[in-house]
């Protein structure tokens, strides 16, 4: 990347130059929205940003293009201290494919004080991609608030059990890694979120039965519970 390739402008033409059409049939297979995208890996986009270093307003500029790539660049150069939580509602508003829903809430929104104040908010909601954004927080938060105490993640567990009926393959999926997450952050939180799932597994509800069977696989393994019991 040149370096002087600093503005929304050069750096849109620098990702138009780099569409690649094959992998945006690739992409479309695999339920990402190919509308204005074009095809760049996340390893390049992440070496683009690294080049590019943390720029809030480039951010916003790069969102507000719409284009696919950019709004994923967009999340890795942004500034989490620089989010404001109108920031959150309007992007999160915007979601329209899985990719750009995780990346975004799990290089960003994830680090900004308003992530546990918007699992609550959203987790809830009737859109797709915002109801999948609030349990993509759950599940990035497991792995990167480390200092957060096991009552925040304990709030989380209400919100798990009364989504995992919805059928949305993009929701359920999301209901899914959130209640593995936080049942892999400790072993107090394992027995809790094992507990969970074997209550899930009552209801009444195709979703439901598929989140807690998968998570109960995970959570219960030999792998798991070995590592839990050496984190002591």
């Amino acid at each position: 990347m040149n370096e002087s390739a600093t503005s929304a402008e050069e750096i849109l033409n620098l990702l138009k130059s780099q569409a690649n059409p094959e992998n945006v049939a690739g992409m479309a297979h695999f339920g990402i929205n190919p509308l204005n995208t074009l095809g760049i890996s996340i390893p390049v986009l992440r070496q683009i940003a690294r080049q590019v270093g943390k720029n809030h307003p480039l951010a916003e500029e790069l969102w507000a293009s719409g284009m696919h790539e950019a709004r994923l660049l967009a999340s890795f150069i942004d500034d989490p201290s620089q989010v404001s939580e109108e920031q959150m509602e309007r992007w999160v508003s915007e979601f329209d494919s899985w990719d750009v829903c995780d990346q975004v809430c799990s290089n960003l929104f994830d680090r900004t004080p308003f992530a546990f104040q918007k699992i609550q908010e959203w987790s809830t909601r009737p859109e797709e991609y915002v109801k999948r954004a609030g349990f993509v927080l759950m599940a990035s938060l497991a792995v990167h608030a480390k200092n957060a105490g096991d009552d925040q993640f304990e709030a989380c567990f209400p919100l798990i059990f009364q989504e995992a009926v919805d059928e949305r393959n993009f929701v359920k999926k999301a209901v899914n890694w959130a209640l593995r997450g936080i049942g892999k952050r400790n072993r107090a939180l394992n027995q809790k979120a094992i507990c969970v799932a074997q209550n899930m597994q009552r209801i009444d509800s195709k979703s439901a039965h598929w989140i807690a069977s998968d998570a109960l696989r995970e959570l219960t393994s030999e792998a798991v519970q070995g590592r839990l019991a050496a984190k002591g």
